[in-house]
């Protein structure tokens, strides 16, 4: 579950990058690889670029759809797709990662336009909320990753209610046992005892 935390707060980064990109022309090189450290992870697709991370990631979605064992990622979310566990957790985690990956194409979309020279078409779908805007897709992912985070949360709770009604029943039936231990231990003791008078 820190994992997925820790993602959601890098997603945040990332997204906050891309906004700078277009608000600070004089050092998009650096919100750019910024954003692609982020991205990187996020889910690690080793030597991918942003212009080869969709295909890339594409291709690692296709392959672990055939065969769930078949990561050919890490990061973040590869330990999240390794570590598949409760009920409801495994199409959680793929919602997210289908939502993490709209998102990433919008990103190619933002920076295309720009380089075509259409700043305002850039700005307008990066910071739009419209369907299929770039911050209406990233809102789309953030509530997917939610509701992934929560499954895992409330998995964890579960679990230590679980445990501590265990445990409490444990001691209460060690708690009755031992005012019976004293009792035995005196009564093995008295023969002993009298032994002193």
């Amino acid at each position: 579950m820190v994992a997925l935390s820790q993602a959601r707060a890098v997603s945040y980064d990332a997204n906050a990058d891309e906004s700078r990109y277009l608000l600070d022309p004089g050092r998009r090189g650096t919100y750019e690889q910024s954003f692609e450290d982020t991205s990187q992870q996020l889910l690690t697709l080793p030597q991918a670029t942003l212009g080869t991370y969709d295909a890339r990631l594409a291709a690692a979605l296709t392959a672990y759809r055939a065969h769930h064992t078949d990561l050919r990622f890490t990061g973040y979310y590869g330990d999240e797709f390794r570590n598949i566990t409760f009920p409801g957790e495994r199409a959680a985690a793929e919602a997210t990662v289908d939502a993490y990956a709209v998102y990433e194409r919008d990103d190619r979309k933002v920076r295309t336009l720009v380089r075509q020279g259409r700043f305002q078409q850039a700005l307008a779908f990066c910071i739009g909320w419209d369907k299929d805007a770039s911050n209406y897709d990233f809102g789309q992912y953030d509530t997917a990753l939610r509701k992934l985070i929560g499954i895992n949360a409330d998995a964890r709770t579960g679990a230590v209610a679980a445990g501590r009604g265990e445990l409490t029943g444990r001691l209460a039936g060690a708690g009755a046992a031992v005012p019976a231990a004293a009792g035995l231990t005196v009564l093995a003791l008295r023969p002993r005892l009298a032994e002193f008078r």
